[in-house]
C-alpha cells in the first residue's frame, strides 16, 4: 500500500487588494496524495491551481485549513519539496553547472560534491555538453532542462510543476514531456504537476484534478487508467479528452454566468 505523502485539507485562500477588495482564489481544497503519484491539476485560468502549488509547496499560507507532508504541517518551503516554475529563474551570470547547484551550495555542501551532483542531473536531462555554458547561449528547452535538473539535485521528496513548459513549442513539449516521464521512472519522485493542456494532462499523469471556475474547488479526480507510452491515437484517449474539455467549458460557461449575476447586482 502506498504511503501518504501530503495531504491538503480543506485549504481556502483569499487575496486582499491595494483597495481593501477580498478575492477568494480557493475554497477548501482537500485531496490526498500518495508516494510515487504522478498528479496533474487542470481548470479554468484564474481558478487557483498556481496558488494551490504554492501553498503545498509552503510559499504562500492558506487563509484556512492546512497542509500535511508526511504528517507535518507545512508553514515554510522545505528542501523535500522541489519546485519548477513556468520562469526558468535562472541565474545568467552563472554557468550551467552552477546554476543546477545551486541548492546544494546554500545547503552549504563542499563545492566539489556540489559540481559532482550538478552533472549528474545535467546528464540525466541530456545536457552535459553543455555544462559550461551560460542560460543565453541555451534555447528555452534547454532551459527548462537545466531547471528540471537544479530542482532534482536537491533530491527532493516531492517535485512540484507549475506550468513548467507552458511557454515552449508544441515540438520541444512534446519532447520534454518524454523526458520528465523517463525522469520520474527513473526516480519515482511524488509529482504534482500544474497544467493548462487536458492534453499533457493526459498523455503524463496518473489521475488528473479537474479544478472548478473560480474560487477553485476540486470538481473532479480522474483515474487515467491507460498503460505507458500512451498513443494519443487511441480513442480512449480522445474520449477522455473530451470529457474534460467538456467539464471545462462547463466551468467556463458558469464562471461568465456567475460574473454577470455579479455585475447585475451590484449596480
Amino acid at each position: 500500500m502506498q504511503e501518504e505523502v501530503i495531504n491538503i485539507k480543506s485549504v481556502s485562500k483569499v487575496f486582499k487588494t491595494e483597495k481593501g477588495q477580498c478575492i477568494q482564489a480557493l475554497n477548501s481544497v482537500s485531496l490526498r496524495i500518495k508516494e510515487n503519484d504522478f498528479i496533474c491539476v487542470v481548470g479554468p485560468s484564474g481558478c487557483g491551481k498556481s496558488t494551490l502549488l504554492r501553498i503545498t509547496a509552503g510559499l504562500e499560507q492558506a487563509s484556512s485549513g492546512h497542509v500535511l507532508y508526511r504528517g507535518s504541517l507545512v508553514t515554510r518551503p522545505d528542501r523535500r519539496l522541489g519546485m519548477v516554475f513556468q520562469e526558468y529563474s535562472l541565474l545568467p551570470w552563472r554557468t550551467v553547472l552552477d546554476n543546477v547547484g545551486l541548492g546544494l551550495e546554500f545547503a552549504g555542501k563542499p563545492v566539489k560534491y556540489c559540481r559532482e551532483i550538478a552533472f549528474k542531473y545535467l546528464e540525466l536531462v541530456g545536457l552535459e555538453n553543455f555544462a559550461s555554458s551560460y542560460p543565453y547561449e541555451l534555447s528555452g528547452g534547454m532551459r527548462q532542462r537545466v531547471a528540471i535538473a537544479r530542482a532534482l539535485a536537491n533530491d527532493p521528496d516531492v517535485l512540484l510543476m507549475d506550468e513548467p513548459f507552458g511557454a515552449l513549442d508544441a515540438h520541444t513539449r512534446i519532447i520534454l514531456q518524454k523526458e520528465l516521464l523517463n525522469i520520474w521512472e527513473a526516480n519515482r519522485k511524488t509529482i504534482v504537476f500544474v497544467t493548462h493542456s487536458v492534453d499533457e494532462a493526459i498523455y503524463l499523469s496518473d489521475r488528473i484534478v479537474v479544478m472548478s471556475a473560480g474560487p477553485g474547488s476540486i470538481k473532479e479526480i480522474i483515474d487515467v487508467n491507460m498503460p505507458r507510452p500512451r498513443d494519443r491515437a487511441n480513442p480512449a484517449y480522445g474520449k477522455l479528452s473530451a470529457r474534460i474539455l467538456d467539464m471545462l467549458e462547463e466551468e467556463v460557461a458558469s464562471q461568465g454566468k456567475n460574473h454577470k449575476q455579479y455585475r447585475r447586482e451590484v449596480i
